[in-house]
């Protein structure tokens, strides 16, 4: 029983413990909690019154920096019054001077002006003056007008036609002199530069030319062959004849078959094909068919191994095989017994030496002179001039615009548009007139000759002319009567101009006008 209350004490003991412990303990937390408001309170006085002080002091520099910036702004102000009045100052006084200067250059004008009424009343006065002697003038010049006219027998009208007509007849020669100086002066200078970059280009190169005909002859070797050529009633010749298109003649000429045509290419297949059958001995039909068609592969190969060798010598590279094929035709070809692909080569050489002297495309150069007459290789299996046909050719296979333009100005059917063709046509007319190049048959020859005189005696005042140097030059002899010196110029221009419009020619033809004026007297 006594440890029960015990217990029950004990437990109120710590009861009360407990609540005694809570109330002491948030007694001492009210206590901080007043202690922490007093310190922050204080904190706070402490604050207000630092910000205070700083407001305080930042007021007191801010009314010091207010004053200094009105003092700064008070004396630039008073600066640039002072700079602006003495602007005003002297504007003032430029104003005044200028005032002065006008009035003295009133003054001036004033004076100048009366002096000019002076000069005018002087001028008037000079002025009709003049007007009564220029009439007095006039009636003096009509009265010795008339008694002029009463001397020479001549109206002023005639005296001034005739005037007009020696005036003219004067300055005519004059010009013709001066026309004349000109184009010698001209002459001389290009023919000398042309003369010098000609004469170096033909002294780098030599090309052979060789002269074609239009019959080939065969070695036999013996004249029992030509039995066999013929054959049984003139068969295989027949056959041979039919295969190859030209005509075989068999005379008494010892050991050799003479072949005729005027296609060389044709020919050239009937030579080989011969050859070929003469060293076999199998001379019939059916052989001869098929030796003709083996000789013309043989040709058609040596032709474009030709053309292909001309354009490695050349250095001339990515030409179309078509093109190279169509070229190498001309190895066989001639013109006035001039070897086609011997000339385009000559041609190229020559304008690529004469490119290479005036510092053009080098290369073009050649290309266009080997390729400008390519259209020859093809005018005897199509219609058209060798120009139209190479010139399709070309421009088929994209050919530059120098080729084809070479092509078609080298015979005058187009303008030239680059330097480079002009080139092509000089190396042109080049190979073809000189010495040695061309054969021309001798009734073409005396014709031109005798067209060349006929044109020049077409012009009026023309007595005489005499084509000389084969053809190379006319001598014009005019009547001194009827020409002057100063026409001379005008008649070699014209005959020029009319032969190159009215003659086709090689090369060039030099135009010389003669005029004698003879003095004669007698001693008795």
């Amino acid at each position: 029983m006594l440890s029960a209350q015990l217990l029950l004490a004990a437990a109120v003991g710590l009861v009360l413990g407990g609540i005694v412990t809570f109330f002491i303990l948030r007694r001492r937390e009210r206590v901080r909690r007043e202690l922490e408001k007093s310190e922050a309170r204080d904190e706070a006085s402490r604050i207000l019154k630092r910000a205070s002080d700083e407001a305080d002091t930042a007021l007191r520099a801010g009314e010091l920096a207010g004053r200094e910036e009105g003092f700064r702004v008070r004396e630039a102000w008073e600066k640039e019054e002072t700079r602006r009045r003495e602007d005003l100052e002297r504007a003032e006084r430029r104003n005044e001077e200028r005032s002065v200067g006008l009035d003295r250059q009133v003054d001036q004008l004033k004076a100048r002006e009366l002096e000019l009424g002076e000069r005018v009343a002087s001028l008037d006065d000079r002025h009709a003056e003049v007007t009564r002697r220029d009439a007095a003038v006039k009636e003096a010049g009509r009265s010795a007008r008339v008694r002029l006219e009463q001397l020479a027998g001549l109206s002023a009208e005639e005296a001034k036609k005739e005037l007009i007509e020696s005036l003219e007849d004067e300055a005519r020669a004059d010009a013709a002199n001066t026309l004349r100086e000109v184009k010698e002066q001209a002459q001389r200078e290009a023919e000398r530069e042309a003369r010098k970059i000609v004469t170096l280009s033909i002294q780098r190169m030599a090309a052979d030319l060789t002269a074609q005909t239009t019959v080939s002859v065969v070695q036999l070797p013996s004249d029992e062959m030509k039995g066999r050529i013929i054959g049984r009633e003139g068969r295989n010749i027949r056959a041979f004849e039919q295969a190859t298109g030209v005509d075989v003649v068999i005379d008494d000429t010892p050991e050799a078959v003479v072949l005729s045509a005027f296609d060389p290419v044709r020919r050239e297949i009937a030579r080989m094909a011969l050859a070929e059958l003469v060293e076999d001995g199998r001379i019939h039909p059916g052989r001869i068919e098929e030796t003709v068609e083996k000789a013309g592969k043989e040709v058609e190969r040596t032709m474009f191994e030709a053309a292909e060798e001309v354009l490695y010598e050349l250095g001339i590279h990515n030409v179309h095989s078509e093109i190279v094929k169509t070229l190498g035709r001309l190895r066989f070809r001639t013109s006035f017994g001039q070897n086609q692909l011997q000339h385009a080569k000559e041609v190229a050489l020559l304008a690529g030496n004469m490119a290479a002297e005036m510092g053009l495309d080098v290369a073009e150069t050649k290309r266009a002179g080997i390729l400008h007459d390519v259209g020859k290789g093809m005018t005897h299996e199509h219609e058209g001039t060798h120009v139209e046909l190479g010139y399709r050719l070309c421009k088929k296979h994209e050919e530059s615009a120098i080729v084809l333009n070479a092509i078609k100005a080298h015979h005058d059917e187009e303008p030239h548009y680059f330097a480079e063709t002009f080139l092509v046509s000089a190396a042109d007319a080049i190979s073809g007139s000189r010495p040695g190049a061309r054969r021309e048959m001798v009734e073409g020859y005396v014709k031109r000759l005798e067209k060349l005189e006929e044109l020049a005696m077409e012009h009026p005042g023309v007595e005489r002319c005499f084509a000389i140097q084969a053809g190379r030059e006319l001598r014009v002899m005019v009547e001194p009567s009827r020409v002057t010196d100063g026409d001379m110029a005008q008649i070699s221009e014209a005959v020029a101009r009319k032969i190159e419009n009215e003659l086709q020619y090689p090369g060039q033809i030099k135009v010389v006008v003669v005029r004698e004026t003879r003095a004669i007297d007698f001693a008795r």
